[in-house]
């Protein structure tokens, strides 16, 4: 797939069971809950297509009363389409989508463990700061760790 060209677009209905796959595979949340969330009202599902498949997505929500305030619930690329900007295009998209809907800021939210330095390090390339800490949030020694950034 390294030569398929990308496109970012928004997540159709065809999308569902690739998607939930993607979702799955990455630890997300599970397949079967998809169709829940994308109809959520004003959830915002973006998909990166290459070679005719679903190789990413990007799922954000805005906060419950709150004024402008959105989430980044999660992100995700295969693989294959990794090193190409495929993350990138999809926060690119989910930052576009939230503004155009009035948003203000966006955070998103991660994890303290080792698996997860290259999200912690991705989110402040794309200008988002630590914001927030909250010890043992996921698990004993496991921190959630909040990023914020302006729209």
């Amino acid at each position: 797939m390294r030569d398929a060209e990308m496109q970012i677009r928004e997540m159709e209905p065809r999308d569902h069971a690739e998607t939930g796959a993607l979702a799955e595979e990455a630890g997300l949340f599970p397949a079967e809950m998809l169709p829940g969330l994308a109809e959520a009202e004003g959830a915002l599902f973006y998909v990166a297509e290459a070679g005719g498949r679903v190789a990413g997505l990007a799922y954000a929500a805005p906060e419950m009363l709150t004024e402008g305030t959105w989430n980044l619930r999660a992100i995700a690329v295969a693989e294959e389409l990794r090193g190409r900007a495929a993350g990138r295009a999809l926060m690119q998209a989910a930052e576009a989508g939230a503004k155009a809907a009035a948003g203000r800021i966006m955070i998103v939210d991660t994890s303290s463990g080792p698996d997860f330095a290259g999200a912690r390090a991705f989110y402040p390339a794309l200008g988002y700061e630590a914001e927030a800490v909250i010890r043992d949030y996921w698990s004993d020694g496991d921190d959630k760790v909040t990023f914020r950034k302006r729209l």
